[in-house]
């Protein structure tokens, strides 16, 4: 089975810029599609980004498109995610998803997850 271990989060200031990476182990990821979630405090998980196994499609929530970007290296079976133009309201932990094929957006095993904390 994989493990996917997130990192690259922390505290920065609206405006900013981070990249979270997801490394996985035990398994390629190249068989899978990948996402993003990330749950506020208080809120229920939400979608934020995938992308499918070969890397030509992507998808974003709408609170994050133009300003984050999903990518993939399958040699390093690692995704990552660009996120530019932070603002407060992206704060929450995040968490990387192996997801489905045929539904890049539905979850079915997750990471850890990594804080992301926006200042104003």
């Amino acid at each position: 089975q994989v493990q996917l271990v997130e990192s690259g989060g922390g505290l920065v200031q609206a405006g900013g810029s981070l990249r979270l990476s997801c490394a996985a182990s035990g398994r390629t990821l190249s068989s899978y599609a990948m996402g993003w979630f990330r749950q506020a405090p208080g809120k229920e998980r939400e979608f934020v980004a995938a992308i499918r196994w070969s890397g030509d499609s992507t998808y974003y929530a709408d609170s994050v498109k133009g300003r984050f970007t999903i990518s993939r290296d399958n040699a390093k079976n690692t995704v990552y995610l660009q996120m530019n133009s932070l603002e407060p309201e992206d704060t929450a932990v995040y968490y990387c998803a192996a997801t489905s094929r045929g539904d890049p957006k539905r979850p079915f095993h997750w990471g850890q997850g990594t804080q992301v904390t926006v200042s104003s």
